[in-house]
């Protein structure tokens, strides 16, 4: 016989109690809000993405005589991946995106490592000030030193105009040096060592040197003892900033723009761009799963290796010393170069660019050619179409507004909802709850900006209910930096709350004291402190974004980044310079003021 369940009055009341106590407690109804608003502006937008991916668009009529548009179709599937374009819009561009990232990521750690030995290691002169400066080519934004390139290296056979080099030499630089591979690994690499250099001092400097100390007592050669004790050591942080390294890459859309289409050098994220301004958006939305599902790949076996390695101890409780090798007759020999890496990474752009800026004329150099026109000059029909110089340009000021607006609304909210988020995870802690909303808030960080951008594309473009498209507004833009920045804040936001004793908001709610009172009075004081390098990153971040925001901004909500991406593609490039030269001061002086604070405060 079927038993039947029956619940009782009595039962229901007391399930109905534990789900109202449930909800009483403030971090649970806070992970509930998270858990909402992430599921809208990150999971909503994915499966958008796919579902237009299957349906005919208006533009297809172009592709195909039986699109109908709205209905449902694997034509772009079909078109990707087996047709006889495939070949050139995803079989070239995945391969230049994983030839280049590789490359990079090589060259990257391996210039990145070199320099963290010698600064944590060695007896190199200056060490401070070289570990201070080694960071700053990745605050200047990568595409800069593209441009950089361009105004050394690029060509007057395919450039149109000639490069500094070639207006000094008279030779004509080969289209290999100017344009495509070789140039985008050279940029890139300088612009990506900082993390390897980060990570692998901060490893170098936790590990004590007598280990090493004990292998040369031993009798081991120096090359035996970095292969063999100083290597598998940091091989988590070499592993790291691979992965930190090929996803930022893959993803990267200026740098391969600026110095591969040029030369028809397409990437995936190029190829996305290129398919959306041709009205042909399926095709973008699919070669963005490809970036998503390269990036997730490499993430996932990164975690996976790294596990499974086994850990060392390198930081005992009998003391801790670190010794420094000599260098010796080579101590200045490596100094130089190092200075000279330096100078390459950081002050050589800048130099270049606002050399640029000073030029009437593209390809003319000469110091009876300079000028402050680009800068101060008032329109002019006989240049750039009469546009006025930058600090009297309104459109230029206005995208230099809309770029500090931009940055402060997102790394404020941002940063705000990385506190709620490390409350929801810390309070929560253990429970499946606070690790999803964890999960969810990481997952922007395994999606390549431009690949995140068309994910918005997708959803925005269209009424959603009460929502209104968004399209061509500053919330959109806005909106896409705030979650795309949320696994930094959040990281951010968790290590603060960490910090925080649950006995300081629990005798204040004995007292008597609201959740919001208790909120605004303790828990926000408390860590919003600790935040406060989780704002200034985020707001540096979005000042210099343009792989995130290129396919979203319109001309009312134009930034300093795609103003610049904007005159490089007019051929205006002094002022694509000038505003290069702006954006440099601007986020340099950012991370300098960020750094200053850091010291002050402690953190």
């Amino acid at each position: 016989m079927k038993r039947s369940i029956s619940i009782t009055g009595s039962e229901r009341g007391v399930w109905l109690s534990r789900i109202r106590n449930y909800l009483r407690q403030p971090h649970i109804i806070v992970s509930i809000v998270l858990l909402a608003l992430l599921f809208f502006i990150i999971i909503i937008p994915f499966f958008k993405m796919i579902e237009d991916s299957f349906v005919w668009q208006f533009a297809d009529t172009r592709l195909s005589e039986n699109a109908i548009p709205g209905n449902f179709t694997v034509f772009h599937w079909k078109r990707v991946f087996a047709s006889s374009i495939t070949k050139n819009i995803l079989h070239r561009p995945l391969l230049n995106s994983l030839s280049t990232s590789l490359s990079v990521s090589f060259f990257a750690i391996l210039i990145g490592s070199l320099l963290a030995w010698l600064v944590t290691r060695t007896d190199l002169p200056f060490r401070k000030t070289i570990a201070t400066i080694a960071v700053l080519p990745y605050v200047i934004p990568s595409y800069i030193h593209a441009l950089a390139w361009l105004t050394l290296f690029k060509n007057d056979r395919i450039g149109g105009a000639a490069g500094m080099l070639q207006f000094l030499t008279g030779a004509s630089p080969p289209d290999w040096v100017s344009y495509g591979f070789f140039p985008i690994v050279c940029t890139l690499s300088l612009h990506y060592f900082p993390f390897t250099f980060l990570l692998v001092s901060a490893a170098l400097s936790s590990i004590d040197s007598r280990l090493e100390e004990s292998g040369e007592i031993l009798g081991a050669s120096t090359a035996r003892i970095l292969w063999k004790i100083t290597f598998p050591l940091v091989l988590p942080a070499l592993l790291s900033s691979f992965i930190l390294t090929f996803s930022r890459v893959v993803g990267t859309f200026g740098t391969p723009y600026f110095l591969g289409a040029p030369v028809r050098y397409f990437t995936l994220s190029t190829q996305i761009y290129t398919n959306i301004i041709n009205r042909i958006p399926s095709t973008a939305y699919i070669l963005s799963f490809v970036l998503v599902a390269i990036s997730s790949v490499i993430i996932y076996f990164n975690q996976r290796f790294i596990g499974e390695k086994k850990s060392f101890v390198t930081i005992a409780g009998k003391g801790f010393t670190t010794s420094l090798t000599p260098l010796g007759r080579i101590r200045y020999p490596l100094v130089a170069v190092v200075v000279l890496l330096l100078i390459a990474s950081v002050l050589l752009p800048f130099v270049l660019l606002a050399w640029q800026t000073l030029t009437l004329y593209p390809d003319d150099y000469s110091f009876d050619k300079l000028t402050t026109l680009f800068w101060i000059g008032s329109a002019n029909t006989a240049f750039a179409e009469g546009e006025a110089g930058i600090l009297r340009n309104f459109a230029i000021l206005g995208a230099a507004w809309n770029s500090i607006k931009l940055a402060l609304v997102a790394s404020i909210t941002s940063g705000m909802l990385g506190i709620f988020i490390g409350y929801a995870v810390v309070k929560g802690r253990n429970t499946k709850l606070s690790k999803t909303v964890e999960q969810m808030s990481f997952l922007p960080y395994l999606i390549p900006g431009i690949a995140f951008g068309a994910l918005y594309l997708s959803l925005f473009t269209h009424k959603i209910g009460p929502i209104p498209a968004l399209y061509g507004t500053f919330f959109l833009v806005a909106l896409v930096c705030i979650s795309k920045n949320l696994p930094f804040t959040g990281r951010a936001g968790i290590t603060s709350m960490l910090q925080i004793g649950s006995e300081l908001e629990e005798a204040s709610e004995t007292l008597g004291a609201s959740w919001f009172m208790r909120f605004r009075k303790i828990i926000l004081p408390l860590s919003i402190h600790g935040a406060l390098s989780g704002f200034i990153l985020v707001f540096i971040t979005v000042m210099r974004e343009l792989s995130l925001i290129i396919l979203l901004v319109t001309p009312s909500t134009r930034t300093l980044t795609t103003m610049t991406f904007r005159y490089q593609e007019q051929g205006y490039t002094q002022f694509s310079s000038a505003i290069s030269v702006l954006i440099i001061i601007i986020v340099v002086a950012g991370e300098l003021f960020s750094r200053k604070l850091g010291k002050k405060d402690g953190i």
